[in-house]
């Protein structure tokens, strides 16, 4: 998973204000009005969180809004907000399996293992 940088260089080079919510100020308001009206819809009565399980076909998703693009979904919110809300899903998912494989990728044995446990096969 991608996380800020704990070194001031490293966040200086992450500029998530200027470099993303300043870009795109009425987007990330229209993709967060969207995420509360999907909780609302989808996790009634309760707090603010993204159900994954609930619809996970990203994809086809954001190609089905993006062919409707600039126009209402029938529940009055806007096509081109749910590409973005999926777009980030897809990519948030991506980030993590990436990070994920990398936690699970084989360990480099220690050459100096045979010294340490004898060979067995000796």
């Amino acid at each position: 998973m991608i996380k800020l940088p704990q070194d001031a260089k490293g966040r200086k080079a992450t500029p998530v204000t200027t470099g993303c919510l300043d870009y795109f100020p009425d987007a990330i308001c229209a993709v967060a009005q969207l995420s509360q009206a999907a909780n609302d819809q989808h996790n009634p009565g309760q707090p603010m969180h993204w159900a994954r399980g609930k619809s996970m076909d990203h994809a086809d998703c954001l190609v089905r809004h993006l062919l409707q693009r600039g126009t209402l979904d029938t529940d009055g919110l806007s096509h081109t907000a749910k590409v973005a809300w999926r777009a980030l899903a897809l990519l948030q998912i991506e980030i993590e399996e990436k990070a994920e494989a990398a936690l699970v990728e084989e360990p480099v044995l220690n050459p100096h293992w045979r010294a340490t446990w004898g060979d067995a096969d000796a």
